[in-house]
This record gives C-alpha cells, sequence and structure tokens, in this order.
C-alpha cells in the first residue's frame, strides 16, 4: 500500500499528466502570463459549468471575499454576518474594510449557519450576509435569501469549500454553490475540490452591475487604462493558473464522484461504530465532501486518536480547532462561550481524516480500520 496524505495532489496529477502540462507550454510558449487568454477561456467554461453569467478571476479566495465587498459598497461600521464556525479569511476580510463582524453558532447537523440565530443577529445595521458553504455542502440557502430578500441585505456566498455541490429549492430549482446570492466567492488552493497549483480565486455573479464593479475593483478601481474611478486592489488569477483549472474544470464531476465515494465506504465502516458521529447529509444539498469530518463522542481523546494514527501512517487535521469568537486578532470577543454551543462543541470534537481523489480501497479500509480499533480499545 502506497503512503497515506491528507490530499494527494502528486497522484491527481500524474493522470493528468500530459494534459496539464501541454497546456502549462501553451502558456510559456506565448509568454501571455498576465490576463492570457487562457483566463478568459477557464472563466467561459466555468460560467456554463455553473450556470451563471459572470465569472471573474482573481489572485486568491480571500481576495474575492475581500473585492465582493468592496464592489457592493459597503460603509466602515456596517454589520456582516457569518458563521463561527469557519476559516479566519471570511471575518478577516469584513474587520479589514472596517465593517463590523458580526458572529453566529452554527447548525449541529451541517455546521453551516443557524437560520434562527441569523435571523436574530439582524439589525438596522445589517447589510451583508455571508453564508459558508461548509467541508462540501451548501447552507441552507433558500430561508437566507429570504430573510435577505425582507431585509434587503447583500448575500455574498463563501463557496471555497463547495465548488461543484449544488442546492435544491423546495420548488425543485437546483442551482450550484456560489450562484444563488449577490456575489458567489471561491478559492483555487490547491487542496480545493477544483485546486490549482498555486494561488487563485474567482468572483461569480448574475449581475451585469455587480460584475463590472468587480471587475473594476480587481483591476486597480479602474475600467479604462489610468483612469482610477475608486480605489481597488491588484488581483487577477495567473494565466499558468487558468490554465490548470480549465484542464482540471473537465474532470470535477468525477472528482467529487470519487470523493463521495470514498466517503461512503468510511460511512459503511463506522456504521454502528460507537464514539463516534458521521457526517450529515442534508436533503436539499449535494455533500462533496472537501473534507470528510467525524466528531467524535465526549469521552473519546481525540488528541489520543491522532496520534495512534499518525504512529499507524495516517494523517488527520482538525478543522477548526479555536472558534472565531475567541480569536486575538479579531480583538474584542463577539459574545463569550456560552452564546456559541454548537461551535464550542464542534471546535473540542471534530477531526477529518484523508479525503481525496486518489483514496484506494486498500487505504480506505486500513483508515477506517484503525479508528475503529482505537475506538474499541480505549
Amino acid at each position: 500500500m502506497t503512503g497515506i496524505s491528507m490530499v494527494d495532489l502528486k497522484g491527481q496529477y500524474n493522470r493528468i499528466k500530459d494534459e496539464i502540462d501541454g497546456r502549462m507550454q501553451e502558456v510559456v510558449g506565448t509568454a501571455a502570463f498576465i490576463k492570457g487568454p487562457q483566463v478568459k477561456l477557464f472563466e467561459d467554461h466555468l460560467s456554463r459549468y455553473l450556470g451563471v453569467n459572470h465569472v471573474i478571476g482573481c489572485g486568491n479566495g480571500t481576495d474575492a471575499l475581500q473585492i465582493a465587498l468592496m464592489a457592493l459598497g459597503l460603509k466602515p461600521g456596517d454589520e456582516v454576518i457569518t458563521a463561527d464556525f469557519t476559516f479566519i479569511a471570511t471575518v478577516e476580510v469584513i474587520a479589514l474594510l472596517g465593517l463590523k463582524p458580526v458572529l453566529v453558532d452554527v447548525d449541529p447537523d451541517t455546521y453551516t449557519i443557524d437560520i434562527e440565530k441569523l435571523e436574530k443577529a439582524i439589525t438596522r445595521r445589517t447589510k451583508a450576509i455571508i453564508p459558508v458553504h461548509l467541508f462540501g455542502q451548501c447552507a441552507d440557502m433558500e430561508p437566507i435569501l429570504l430573510l435577505a430578500q425582507k431585509h434587503h441585505l447583500f448575500v455574498i456566498e463563501d463557496s471555497a469549500q463547495a465548488t461543484g455541490a449544488t442546492y435544491t429549492f423546495a420548488d425543485g430549482t437546483v442551482k450550484h454553490a456560489g450562484t444563488m446570492g449577490h456575489i458567489g466567492t471561491t478559492s483555487f488552493f490547491p487542496s480545493k475540490n477544483l485546486g490549482c497549483y498555486g494561488d487563485g480565486g474567482a468572483l461569480f455573479t448574475n449581475d451585469d452591475a455587480i460584475a463590472d464593479k468587480i471587475r473594476m475593483v480587481a483591476n486597480h478601481g479602474m475600467r479604462v487604462r489610468y483612469h482610477h474611478e475608486m480605489i481597488g486592489v491588484n488581483s487577477r488569477l495567473d494565466t499558468l493558473q487558468a490554465a490548470v483549472l480549465d484542464v482540471k474544470l473537465k474532470y470535477l464531476d468525477n472528482y467529487n464522484r470519487a470523493r463521495q465515494s470514498a466517503a461512503e465506504y468510511y460511512d459503511s465502516a463506522f456504521e454502528g461504530v460507537p464514539g463516534l458521529m458521521i457526517p450529515f447529509r442534508a436533503d436539499n444539498s449535494s455533500h462533496i465532501f472537501h473534507q470528510y469530518t467525524v466528531v467524535l463522542d465526549e469521552d473519546v481523546d481525540r488528541s489520543a486518536l491522532m496520534n495512534y494514527l499518525q504512529q499507524k501512517g495516517i494523517p488527520s487535521m482538525i478543522y477548526y480547532p479555536i472558534p472565531l469568537h475567541r480569536q486575538e486578532a479579531l480583538g474584542d470577543a463577539r459574545g463569550n462561550d456560552v452564546d456559541f454551543p454548537v461551535t464550542e462543541m464542534l471546535c473540542n470534537r471534530v477531526l477529518s481524516l484523508p479525503m481525496h481523489t486518489e483514496l484506494t480501497e486498500e487505504q480506505l479500509g486500513y483508515i477506517s480500520n484503525s479508528v475503529v480499533e482505537f475506538l474499541a480499545n480505549r
């Protein structure tokens, strides 16, 4: 059995090596390293795949979130609501722009933003909501969009972990993650379901005026060269990365199915095993398993399990060990532990197992058997 990694990018590359090498050589041969034709080609292909009018590439997923907020014209002091259980980038850009992050707890099943607590957090100063599609599954977008419409709020989807996932509305309408709000954002960090070989990101929208503003913000605040209409940033998708992504986009559905198959193997192996809870699947969202994250029982020693797995050559990770409301970087705590019981529980008890497109049945068996052995002998 080959070595086990959390993400096997080398194995994935080897299967598409000729295509990747050919497309990258094409960029090098033309020397169109900045805004080369491959960028527009990839944007058009991703736009068709997602069923959205505009895809605008940028430097990374964090930039995408910042550009989205800037494009919507929010002002310092405006409140933006998001989930407490996520990576700091979602809140980092809110604070960076002088806006006020408002954190709310998450749903105990999906770990995405709690709709009831979201509604209670809305004030007259609230201007936007950033739902995070976590671990490969969509937040419950229909009630979020209804709340946004009711209170005249913008919705920016953080879909960095869910590119390719779909959400089904009550009327049967199906939409991709990132295409339901005013703006969707994503990251193409190498470990993502659709990842490049460096940094990259993108924004999605169906609104022509918002798309125009996004392009201007990302290009130093200018539509016409040297005519700067606003303060913007410099954030663009590298041509080499666009070439890589355009190849990998063709395989995205297959990649996601491979992840789902690995998740089904884990599910079957852990069925009825005391000590852990497998990932929940919402009826209205597909789950494409950016991570396979279990929740351990309170009496399971997570550190001991991680050490046991490491000794057997099996990596594992904790996403996320510290809730946002307790991060030193955010300064004044926005609530205390009692306000975020689900997030606190998750931070103490989640564990992510290896999840990627190259996992073999032998590896999956070895990983799951090792987890079961530890739980049986604790």
